[in-house]
């Protein structure tokens, strides 16, 4: 199994009104990632958005300014909003961020957790599935080949003309990024796409009916077992103690949540519902190396198997020191431990 992290490049005022400017965060994350690939971490995804509170709404340049400073760790978007985004120009900046980078990048291709970005492009939201399925299919396509004839409805058709550059990586690896609709699942079962699955929320073991499902419609496809791969997507955060690490996180993860509660008609967050979601079975991965490190292991035994397991820690706004210390605990306690069980060598 690979581990790594996610980030949404998070710009938020923090819960003791301190502002952190965006060339400060943006410097911060250039320096976390740095050190998420010396400590031996596997991957880090910049995810997009498009409001104030975040900074990765251009993310490919982020994962470009990475690419320089790193060496061996992968670079994947986390989600790339492909619905409002023309596959083109997304599969070329992505090729250049492979070069740059020397065959590291990945893509992660979903709809998003929010629909600024729509308006914004002039799209339609009642066209929120058709714009991503016709969007999807033509990202294949630019994968496969480099002269692609291709006509849809939401973007002018081409008629073999060259997209340029090509990637290192042939092809270049595409996942797909799903909340917990069937449908969904099924898609990339069928595709043959690694399965990258967001569970922010409740028991990660309710998701082994999709993920069976995923793999049941990748089977019935015709696609190799190991071309199924499943990744999660998890809110998790380190600390020297577990309680160390729960106290840290909980002020700003309630912030968060409450705010984007009140968005969506859900209740504010209280440390109650935190502390049972950190619990042994809940989703959330806050602990100690050695707690979150069985919560993981459980997790991909519920789960029937691991690719990847990204730990979104940047739900929460957290001091720079704090978050250095935890990427140093996932890289060299929690991963350790975990390959060791699962007998996965460290990546080269």
């Amino acid at each position: 199994m690979q581990i790594g992290i996610d980030s949404f490049a998070a710009a938020m005022t923090d819960v003791t009104g301190t502002t952190i400017s965006p060339v400060d965060r943006l410097r911060d994350l250039l320096e976390e990632i740095e050190l998420a690939d010396q400590v031996g971490l596997d991957a880090f995804g910049i995810g997009e958005h498009h409001r104030a509170e975040y900074l990765d709404s251009a993310p490919t340049i982020i994962l470009a300014a990475a690419a320089a400073r790193t060496k061996r760790i992968r670079l994947t978007s986390a989600v790339t909003v492909l619905s409002a985004a023309d596959p083109v120009r997304v599969f070329q900046e992505f090729a250049t961020l492979d070069l740059i980078s020397q065959g590291r990048a990945e893509i992660v291709a979903g709809r998003g957790s929010f629909t600024e970005a729509y308006p914004l492009f002039g799209l339609d939201l009642n066209d929120y599935d058709s714009l991503f399925t016709e969007k999807l299919d033509l990202l294949l396509k630019l994968s496969q080949g480099t002269h692609v004839k291709w006509s849809g409805r939401h973007r002018a058709p081409l008629t073999g003309q060259g997209v340029y550059p090509r990637p290192l990586q042939n092809p270049l690896p595409i996942w797909l990024g799903v909340g917990g609709t069937p449908q969904s699942f099924a898609r990339a079962g069928t595709l043959g796409l690694p399965l990258m699955v967001a569970i922010i929320g409740g028991e990660p073991r309710r998701f082994r009916p999709l993920i069976d499902l995923y793999r049941e419609a990748g089977a019935d496809a015709g696609h190799a077992p190991e071309k199924l791969k499943v990744g999660l997507h998890s809110i998790g955060f380190l600390g020297d103690t577990t309680a160390k690490a729960a106290d840290d996180f909980y002020p700003g993860y309630a912030h968060a949540f409450t705010k984007i509660g009140r968005e969506r008609g859900w209740p504010p967050t209280t440390r109650a519902h935190y502390d049972a979601v950190r619990g042994p079975t809940g989703a959330l991965l806050i602990g100690d190396a050695e707690t979150v490190a069985e919560k993981i292991l459980r997790e991909n035994e519920d789960l029937g198997g691991l690719a990847r397991l990204n730990f979104q820690m940047t739900v929460a706004t957290l001091p720079h020191t704090k978050m250095m210390r935890a990427i140093e605990i996932l890289g060299t306690k929690v991963a350790p431990i975990v390959r060791k069980e699962l007998s996965v060598p460290v990546a080269a």
